[in-house]
């Protein structure tokens, strides 16, 4: 690995950068597409094609300190089921506007806590989905699921309506640290939930850690890793945690303190990455690891790795249609966010109407950037024929783009006749890397930690 002192020279330590999970990102947005463009967006896809479908839950029974999600906590069952209601009336609003014969090829409730639905809630959820329409041959159907807050009815219930991946978040196991970041969740009852989910037959499990949290050690992040690998969970998802007080209130209560340093959430993240690949798992992108059987794993080795708002994705649907308050939808024409607020949220859906407040209308350049960054995260490497056949750009200004990121790093990635390679050395400079191609102005979003 390039040496630390190198690494802080080119800015590794210092600089905020975005997770590159779409492009441009989300602070970019603006109020230029709502309800009509989304719809129009909607009826424009084709017919007997495929998309994606997003469900957004954003309550939980406690809010965890670390999260900067857009959650609220509720000690009742009442406000959840009237939003599962709005959710149903969202989906055959959605419906209405489907073309003919599409089909979900890929289905994933997130949050907050969608297991925070009670038995029949889910039921009467995944029925609405299932009526807005069919399931594809291969669709995949994935959950997010809190180890404290399943039970084996709830779990029925998913398994019934067709799951076939859990997604569970651990961030770590030692006490401690859980008790600092407002997460009790011990290793039994993460243990006790994984082995239920695999008696109902899911296929696959997700698991998600963090490092960078407060008073974890390499000792500790050892620890709670190989705990984590007695599950056997079959792709990791190993995240930076994200301290922004400023935009997550909640984040406030955690001392910084405590908080490694950038060098040693670097060390943490090494430690965490060499105890997965010496577990037979393979490294995808920049932050996930799969089993070779996974179907990420499958799909980095084909070259046909893809980057969406949940992350790393094997998913070929064209578009990705999220549903709830501030889910983010991405079309071929651009990307479209739901109204933040549950209340406005909810104030639209009642009307009739999709509550779209924001998003934002591809440029060609927007699609040329946009596939030079997903490259980069992706596969850390950029074809040059694939760029030049698929964007109108010459191939003498595409390498002109290339030695210009280049020159950034100390001439430290490889360019080619093929086009440009991030090497293993500077890897840990992947996001910086995808910075170099972003044509907009990052100055002033308060994106989180390069490292």
């Amino acid at each position: 690995m390039t040496s630390q002192s190198q690494l802080a020279r080119l800015g590794l330590f210092d600089a905020k950068v975005p997770r590159y999970t779409s492009y441009p990102t989300a602070p970019h947005f603006a109020g230029d597409v709502g309800p009509d463009r989304f719809a129009q967006w909607i009826e424009a896809l084709p017919e007997d094609g495929s998309v994606s479908l997003y469900v957004h839950v954003p309550f939980c029974r406690r809010l965890c300190w670390f999260c900067a999600c857009r959650t609220q906590g509720t000690a009742t069952a009442a406000p959840v089921a009237a939003y599962v209601e709005t959710l149903k009336a969202e989906l055959r609003l959605l419906a209405k506007h489907l073309p003919v014969g599409v089909r979900l090829s890929r289905v994933h409730w997130g949050g907050g806590t969608p297991t925070l639905l009670d038995a029949q809630m889910i039921r009467d959820l995944i029925a609405a989905i299932r009526e807005t329409a069919a399931f594809a041959e291969d669709a995949e159907f994935s959950v997010e699921i809190d180890p404290n807050e399943i039970d084996a009815e709830r779990l029925d219930a998913l398994a019934e309506g067709g799951m076939t991946r859990a997604s569970i978040g651990v961030q770590d196991f030692d006490p401690e640290i859980q008790e600092t970041i407002g997460r009790p969740q011990g290793y039994e009852i993460t243990r006790d939930a994984v082995e239920m989910i695999r008696a109902r037959g899911v296929a696959s499990l997700n698991a998600d850690i963090l490092f960078g949290l407060p008073h974890q050690s390499q000792a500790r992040i050892t620890d709670t890793v190989q705990k984590l690998l007695s599950l056997n969970p079959d792709r990791v998802a190993l995240y930076g945690y994200a301290h922004v007080p400023w935009m997550a209130k909640r984040q406030q209560l955690i001392p910084s303190d405590a908080l490694p340093r950038p060098a040693e959430r670097l060390d943490l993240f090494e430690t965490a990455r060499r105890l997965f690949v010496w577990d037979g798992y393979e490294e995808i992108g920049i932050d996930h690891f799969a089993r070779p059987e996974d179907g990420l794993a499958v799909a980095r080795r084909e070259g046909r790795l893809k980057r969406n708002f949940q992350g790393y994705t094997d998913d070929r649907a064209m578009a990705l249609i999220g549903v709830g308050a501030s889910s983010i939808s991405r079309f071929p024409q651009g990307f479209a966010q739901n109204a933040s607020a549950t209340s406005q949220h909810v104030a639209a859906i009642r009307e009739g109407r999709f509550s779209v407040a924001r998003g934002h209308c591809f440029t060609g350049e927007d699609q040329l950037r946009g596939r030079l960054i997903e490259a980069v995260m992706c596969d850390f490497r950029v074809d040059a024929s694939e760029i030049c056949r698929d964007f109108d750009i010459t191939r003498g200004a595409l390498f002109g783009m290339f030695r210009a990121a280049d020159a950034r790093f100390e001439n430290m990635l490889e360019i080619t006749e093929d086009g440009l390679y991030v090497p293993q050395a500077a890897r840990p400079l992947t996001r910086l890397v995808a910075r170099a191609f972003d044509g907009y102005d990052l100055s002033k979003a308060g994106h989180s930690s390069a490292i």
